[in-house]
């Protein structure tokens, strides 16, 4: 089910309503009656998947607290890493493996796989399940921590099946670990009506950013990337800038959904994001950008391979960077779209001392507002450029993308036949990024919840009719949805 549409306007009230209905011992069970349903509602056979993993992380984490052999507990941690992986990787990679390794075996005269329209194969038809990168990596943290005995396992079925499956967070994240999230399933939860306010004003400024703002951005986005051959210059870059705010207010929409409904139900998940526009430099972009992942890379592969393996920092971050990339997709335009990230990193890690020591020489202070602005955008276009590889088709199509772009020859930039939409476009980029400057997603409700009843109301009424009058007029799939 899409957060943004009617079927979640009714759905999410009367899950919210039977809730405070019923007794605490049996909330959960209605929370995941729900929660299932809800993943269910546009195709019911990929709960089977859901379930599986939900039954193998479980009895794995069990087994895993009864055995104190540590070669036997390892078995059942690779089985729980394997089983997860094994099912991402079949209906996520493997068309994208085969297709690859093809390529390459064709490179060297070698003609060994099957064309993928041979009649004997339909794995074209293997459907990706929605959000299964998500709940993979949510459960495996799970085992994983219980191997580690950073957290003991919970032997309530039904409640680590709501964890897994809890419906705000499902689909796209935030990521979240267990040692935060399943004792809230315990507690007993108060109607508080404070807190449901907080979580539907919470809930209102999502779908402000994802149907009046994201979406806006998105049809010229769509306009110039659907054939980048037919434009040159500037539309391309502001098509690049455009895509860049588009997908940050598309991802951090669904999050902020995602955490206003937990909120309304009496629950607190993470916040995903943290200003990531108002960056200082990459490595403060990655602390601000889709936390819940930054931080499940870190402390489940990039601190391992330095760890265990001893790996160099440098190659940690590379290997992590690449597979954010290939997390995100099962393109190539991903995997280059993350090494651009972890150059990027690499770079500005080896230069730090020389960069230093140049402001040193030329008397320039770290603190001063025109080096500020300088970094901050220089980050910011090297971002925004890397992401024409996350949003094309193929490299070669961002290739050309970035060929034309660079060329000035044209400055028209009216590329969808209205410049009030343009003009549109840019004002509420600016408004958005004012209100995340001083509030940030996570403290919007504090521009309407602290406020005398009648400017409360005002505002409230006003909020709705903007979103009535000046959504786009089109159902668009959150973009974090295909991962």
């Amino acid at each position: 089910m899409l957060f943004n549409s009617f079927d979640f306007l009714f759905f999410f009230p009367l899950v919210a309503l039977v809730f405070y209905l019923l007794p605490h011992f049996i909330r959960w069970a209605w929370l995941l009656l729900a929660s299932y349903f809800f993943y269910m509602w546009l195709e019911p056979s990929l709960i089977i998947l859901l379930m599986a993993s939900t039954c193998l992380d479980y009895f794995c984490a069990l087994k895993m607290e009864q055995i104190n052999q540590l070669k036997r507990r390892k078995f059942y941690l690779w089985l729980s890493i394997g089983g997860n992986l094994g099912m991402l990787f079949f209906f996520k990679y493997f068309i994208f493996f085969t297709e690859s390794s093809r390529a390459i075996l064709a490179f060297f005269g070698i003609d060994w796989l099957p064309e993928m329209s041979n009649e004997t194969y339909s794995f074209n038809k293997i459907l990706l399940p929605i959000g299964i990168s998500f709940y993979t990596f949510q459960t495996l943290s799970y085992s994983i921590d219980v191997y580690r005995r950073e957290i003991k396992p919970i032997r309530h079925f039904g409640k680590y099946a709501l964890y897994v499956a809890f419906f705000p967070q499902l689909v796209a994240g935030p990521i979240e670990r267990a040692h935060r999230l399943i004792p809230q399933f315990y507690k007993k939860i108060k109607l508080d009506i404070r807190s449901i306010k907080i979580g539907i004003t919470m809930m209102a400024w999502g779908f402000f950013l994802k149907l009046v703002v994201a979406d806006r951005l998105g049809v010229y986005v769509d306009e110039v990337f659907y054939d980048p051959s037919r434009h040159r210059g500037l539309p391309l870059f502001i098509g690049s800038l455009f895509f860049s705010f588009q997908i940050y207010f598309d991802f951090s929409a669904y999050c902020t959904i995602a955490v206003g409904a937990a909120r309304v139900l009496g629950y607190d998940l993470m916040q995903n994001f943290n200003k990531p526009i108002f960056m200082k430099s990459f490595g403060d972009f990655w602390r601000r950008w889709h936390i819940s992942l930054m931080l499940w890379l870190r402390d489940y592969l990039y601190i391992p391979l330095i760890r265990k393996f001893g790996t160099t920092k440098a190659m940690a971050a590379m290997i992590v960077f690449v597979c954010n990339g290939l997390w995100h997709g099962a393109n190539w335009t991903f995997v280059v779209w993350g090494a651009i990230c972890g150059l990027f990193m690499l770079l500005e890690a080896s230069t730090k001392n020389l960069r230093h020591r140049l402001l040193q020489y030329f008397g320039i202070s770290r603190k001063s507002l025109g080096l500020r602005l300088v970094t901050w955008a220089a980050v910011f276009l090297s971002l925004s450029t890397s992401l024409i590889f996350f949003r094309s088709p193929d490299i070669g199509t961002a290739a050309i993308y970035l060929r034309r772009m660079v060329s000035l020859s044209s400055t028209y930039v009216n590329v969808t036949q209205d410049y009030l939409e343009l003009a549109l476009c840019f004002f509420l980029i600016i408004v958005v990024q004012t209100i995340h400057y001083f509030k940030g997603n996570d403290k919007v409700y504090e521009l309407v919840t602290f406020r005398p009843v009648q400017v409360r109301w005002g505002i409230y009424l006003t909020f709705i009719l903007v979103i009535v009058l000046f959504s786009v007029n089109r159902q668009n799939n959150f973009i974090y949805f295909q991962f």
